[in-house]
């Protein structure tokens, strides 16, 4: 009786030495994947926000047009290759036994595939009404750089980039304006003469260019007649 429980008392010490190990190991394995699903979701995480800040500075530079957005595998179609075969059985059913194709039908399958451009145009046309009112709608919004121009003009102090960002962003909460993006546009501005930058300590202040009247033209003096 001794013997057998100094056999089972060593067995049971083996599978928990066993399980104890291949629970480290699980554990171990599990930090690994963990740290590389962060270092995965830190990259996009910087991907997007670089997407971001690329878009604005394209609207800022005043470029029009559609940003391209990332691809998803939703978007992603095989097509069936089930009309190439009916198509293919169509001819080898106009076919007479003699191996001679009829010549009616041969018409009717050339009239058929001009047809079909037709529809596919006729879809475009239907199309195109709706894409112009976005293209359309797009054009309307005015861009980062009118956006900044105007409020430059509306205020009566110098104002900072943040202040500048922080004023359109609630304006415009829709347009995820960055207050990087705005300090760019704001530069840019001044390059152009459409905006003036002074500091005031380590902090630079933006306003509007200050327009002088135009002095009025002399008026014209009246011949003498005769």
């Amino acid at each position: 009786m001794p013997h057998n429980t100094a056999n089972a008392t060593e067995l049971t010490s083996q599978y928990i030495s066993q399980v104890t190990g291949d629970l480290e190991q699980n554990v171990k394995e599990q930090e690994r994947i963990t740290a590389e699903i962060a270092a995965l979701q830190q990259q996009l995480a910087a991907l997007q926000h670089n997407h971001t800040v690329l878009v604005n500075m394209r609207q800022a530079l005043g470029v029009a047009g559609t940003a391209p957005e990332p691809t998803t595998t939703e978007s992603v179609t095989v097509p069936s290759p089930r009309k190439k075969a009916t198509a293919g059985s169509r001819r080898k059913a106009t076919a007479e036994p003699g191996g001679k194709a009829t010549a009616e039908p041969r018409g009717k399958a050339k009239k058929a595939a001009a047809d079909q451009p037709t529809a596919k145009a006729k879809g475009r046309s239907a199309k195109t009404p709706e894409a112009s009112k976005d293209v359309a709608a797009k054009k309307a919004q005015p861009t980062l750089a009118d956006l900044v121009r105007r409020h430059l003009t509306e205020q009566n102090e110098p104002r900072s980039a943040a202040e500048v960002a922080t004023a359109l962003g609630e304006a415009h909460p829709d347009r995820g304006i960055k207050t990087n993006v705005v300090r760019t546009t704001l530069e840019n501005l001044v390059a152009r003469s459409q905006a003036q930058r002074s500091k005031q300590g380590t902090s630079v202040f933006y306003t509007a260019p200050h327009t002088t009247e135009p002095e009025a033209a002399p008026e014209a003096r009246p011949e003498a007649a005769g």
